[in-house]
């Protein structure tokens, strides 16, 4: 028997590939996240965001040739519920939608159950109309009953309850955090349909953990944001931040929209910052970094370093300078305390609107150096090169492969007829 319900669900998986619903790579995972926690595959595929509730009820619908429903969309009241004794509920795996006076509406996972059928409409003496629901939903209703059999079924609770259940196969955010601290990973990436991740030297490798549904990632992704955080990301679709958990450490995140679901990409920030020597950067940078003023560009291409370098830079001149150090980062990532320097760290988003606005103002904050977390726009890139070339030291970071392109790319920020002056204003003002 139980081998025959195994061949049935898999059956259901190859019809759904058949119709183009899914494909081969998305059933094989549903089918191991299937072997690991258990369930039905149709409802592991809407666990795992690869089909709709709606297109699964739709294709099961068409199939068997009876209506579907969606039993977390419906109340169903207690007097519907009693016309069928729980224990017959909970043994044949059925629930009364609607009676009238010669049919019942039926909610079944196996419309085609003739037993299960013929039974029914012997016990009630009414013809049995049935409709199909998807397992889990019919499991969630059942478990609802057998706890409150008087209440009735409202849907958005059993909607709510499903959620919670499923969220208790996946691990706590806070085990999550500890597992990328302990590895040698640099970061952990959060994306349904697969494990938890981790990428180590820039390779992928899986936890032998259960693959995460888009409940799983959006409850991870809601669990390390404010109200406010949350807000924005679901007005804008992706959000940068730092956050600190104590005696685990200090992350920064990023959480962003994609197929309809949610994914997170989260790296573990050290928190002491690290040196040149530790960083095997040459000693003569530090002689750079104590300059009074001009440009120090840090280029590089994403994961590489750029931040880190900036953040031992800023140490250099907060140990061995007194001055007043002004950043402007998306977001925040290494926390510096007040050495011989005051440092102020604005965050993008929250301090200031963006790095342009924040560039706009700075001098209004009389600083000495400005650190300027990534250099995105023409204009923020003008307020640079004028404090550069006004008494400031001005340290920036540019996404680019290597030093050339990134002055290739700053220089074509500017409109064809300023590009040369830009070129003028960079030699006189870049130091590194």
């Amino acid at each position: 028997m139980k081998a025959g319900k195994a061949e049935q669900r898999q059956r259901l998986g190859e019809l759904l590939v058949e119709h183009g619903l899914i494909n081969t790579n998305q059933l094989k995972e549903a089918l191991k996240r299937q072997a690991q926690v258990g369930g039905q595959i149709g409802s592991i595929l809407i666990e795992l965001g690869f089909i709709t509730t709606d297109d699964l009820l739709d294709f099961l619908s068409r199939q068997l040739g009876v209506p579907s429903a969606n039993l977390f969309k419906l109340d169903v009241p207690p007097q519907i519920l009693r016309f069928l004794p729980l224990e017959k509920i909970k043994s044949l795996r059925v629930v009364p939608l609607a009676v009238d006076d010669n049919s019942v509406t039926l909610a079944m996972v196996n419309p085609s159950d003739m037993v299960t059928l013929s039974e029914i409409e012997f016990s009630l003496g009414k013809k049995v109309q049935p409709v199909v629901v998807p397992a889990l939903q019919m499991e969630t209703a059942i478990k609802s009953l057998m706890t409150e059999p008087d209440k009735g079924l409202k849907g958005a609770a059993l909607e709510k309850e499903a959620q919670k259940s499923e969220a208790q196969k996946a691990p706590e955010l806070l085990t999550l955090l500890r597992y990328l601290v302990d590895s040698p990973a640099t970061d952990m990436l959060l994306t349904a349909g697969v494990p938890p991740s981790l990428k180590i030297h820039n390779d992928i490798k899986r936890t032998p953990m259960a693959s995460l549904t888009p409940i799983d990632c959006q409850r991870y992704a809601r669990g390390m944001m404010s109200g406010e955080d949350w807000e924005r990301f679901l007005r804008k679709g992706d959000r940068d931040f730092a956050v600190t958990y104590p005696e685990i450490g200090r992350f920064r995140v990023s959480v962003y929209k994609q197929r309809s679901s949610i994914s997170v990409a989260i790296r573990h920030i050290t928190e002491i910052i690290p040196s040149l020597e530790e960083l095997n950067l040459p000693e003569w940078l530090k002689e750079y970094a104590l300059k009074p003023q001009g440009l120090i560009l840090v280029a590089g291409p994403a994961g590489h370093g750029k931040t880190t370098t900036l953040a031992a830079m800023i140490d250099i001149i907060n140990t061995y300078r007194r001055c007043n150090i002004v950043t402007l980062e998306d977001p925040i990532e290494y926390l510096h305390k007040h050495k011989n320097s005051n440092v102020n760290q604005r965050e993008i988003g929250l301090d200031t609107e963006s790095f342009y606005e924040g560039m706009k103002r700075i001098f209004r904050q009389y600083p000495d150096v400005i650190v300027v977390g990534e250099l995105r726009d023409k204009e923020s890139f003008e307020i640079a090169l004028q404090a550069a070339d006004t008494g400031h030291l001005v340290l920036c970071t540019v996404h680019s492969n290597n030093s050339t392109t990134a002055i290739e790319r700053i220089i074509n920020m500017f409109p064809s007829h300023q590009q040369n002056l830009t070129r003028t204003k960079i030699a006189d003002t870049l130091l590194l």
